[in-house]
């Protein structure tokens, strides 16, 4: 749904450009490209309809101020309707309740709950300050069972055990004495699911809210499944008190219609939303940055939160140091630096949350596919070197054992011995320049390479020398 809204809207801002007011004709012209790019991305019939007509009965009133064109304040009405749509803000989970606080996950099987569950539990004990406890009550896959151990571990939760032969009604009884005995602040249930909806499940799900009485009911679903969320929505809204939606794998190949529909059918807001696969990558929805994604007008605020959380500050400060005096810069920096940039969620993740114009002739999906191709590359590369080689990039350059060395090395990382050595061209270049920013040389340097022009093209070109970032 984002670069197809994206695009459509880009287009329809620059045909506006030279028009001095707001019109039926260019509303209309807006609303056609508007409800399309809905349609494409699997929005609800009825959502889109409601949506197309709040932003109608908000465009046609709309004025043209100041150096606005048509366009931008089209585009403006747009954004506000959709985070409107979405839920407007943050809606926070609630855990007000005599401790445990628990919390119900629901969906259906495939929409990521097991994973989503210890997610949570990450983000309850690392934002909240949470002591949380798991537990599974889906018997009819043991290995449901055995992925919320080993999930709720990497998250540094507590993990109740729960067995196939169990019922569910028996394993929540348990769950909640436990929890209350070892004084958690959290019990979070994760549910069976099936591939569709049928009645036997919504009975057993029904069973477990009123055994629980939970705080939170939270309904995950996959934000890749377009039209047929919306079913799924209605049948558990139908069965159970909703308290919140989590969209799942919302970095995926998705037209994300899911986000729009759900929270209209539902009338639930979204909380959460998945956006890796890693076990801290659920990220509170708010929906004004979200709609601002949609848009293209990137998620600045995500950037700098992805950046604070990713940075190790006190290595920053030792590799400034470093780039200050000239010297020092060895491998382990370089290798350091990708390893910064993976915790970052990658190039991919870090361009997503810049807006479109910022992003505008960086290159396409392919472009960034081999980047980022490139970056592990290289990252297997450096990892295939000794930590003395790393520590004396020398040793690959100079004597008669480098030849040897590099055979090694690329034997190690699975690559051509022309890879080491391109990797190896490219810090020679990057420590020479370390070297010239010494003593106020940066400016200089920059003046015989023709600015940032060429200061882009040895850190960020594909080519000899370059990054290929």
């Amino acid at each position: 749904m984002a670069s197809t809204l994206t695009d459509r809207l880009s287009r329809l801002v620059k045909t506006m450009r030279g028009q001095a007011r707001i019109t039926e004709t260019n509303v209309q012209d807006m609303l056609r490209e508007v409800r399309m790019a809905l349609l494409e991305a699997d929005v609800a019939l009825p959502v889109v309809r409601d949506f197309v007509a709040r932003v109608k009965e908000k465009a046609l009133g709309q004025e043209v101020v100041g150096s606005l064109n048509p366009g931008q304040v089209l585009v403006s009405v747009v954004h506000k309707e959709l985070a409107a749509t979405m839920g407007e803000g943050v809606a926070d989970i609630n855990l007000a309740a005599q401790p445990p606080a628990i919390i119900l996950m629901a969906g259906l099987q495939g929409a990521g709950k097991t994973t989503t569950t210890a997610k949570l539990a990450k983000h309850l004990i690392e934002k909240r300050k949470k002591k949380v406890l798991t537990v599974s009550a889906d018997v009819y896959r043991p290995a449901a069972i055995e992925q919320l151990k080993t999930v709720t571990r990497q998250a540094g939760a507590e993990w109740f055990p729960s067995a196939p032969d169990q019922k569910p009604h028996d394993i929540a009884v348990a769950a909640i004495d436990h929890a209350r005995r070892h004084f958690f602040d959290v019990l979070l249930v994760d549910t069976a699911g099936r591939l569709a909806i049928d009645e036997a499940l919504m009975a057993e799900i029904r069973d477990l809210h009123a055994t629980l009485k939970p705080v939170e009911t939270l309904f995950v679903v996959d934000a890749m499944q377009g039209q047929d969320a919306i079913n799924t929505a209605k049948a558990f809204k139908e069965a159970l008190p909703l308290t919140g939606i989590v969209l799942t794998k919302l970095d995926g190949d998705s037209r994300g219609g899911a986000a729009l529909s759900v929270r209209q059918i539902t009338g639930a807001p979204i909380k959460f939303a998945g956006v890796s696969e890693k076990i801290d990558g659920l990220e509170v929805f708010d929906a004004d940055r979200h709609a601002g994604r949609v848009l293209g007008m990137g998620d600045i605020v995500a950037l700098v939160e992805e950046v604070q959380k990713g940075v190790d500050v006190e290595a920053a400060q030792k590799l400034a140091e470093k780039l200050k005096s000239g010297s020092g810069f060895d491998l382990n920096d370089f290798l350091a630096q990708i390893s910064q940039m993976k915790k970052m969620g990658g190039l991919s993740g870090l361009m997503d949350k810049l807006p479109t114009q910022m992003t505008a002739g960086k290159g396409g999906p392919a472009d960034m596919d081999k980047a980022e191709r490139d970056m592990k590359r290289m990252e297997g590369i450096l990892n295939a070197m000794t930590a003395k080689e790393r520590r004396q990039p020398a040793l690959l350059m100079d004597g008669k054992t480098k030849a040897s060395r590099k055979r090694r090395i690329a034997a190690g990382a699975g690559v051509q011995i022309q890879e080491v050595n391109r990797l190896l061209n490219q810090f020679d270049q990057m420590q020479g320049m370390m070297k010239k920013m010494k003593g106020g040389g940066l400016m200089k340097m920059m003046k015989r390479m023709g600015g940032m022009k060429g200061l882009k093209g040895m850190m960020g070109g594909g080519g000899p020398g370059g990054l290929g970032m």
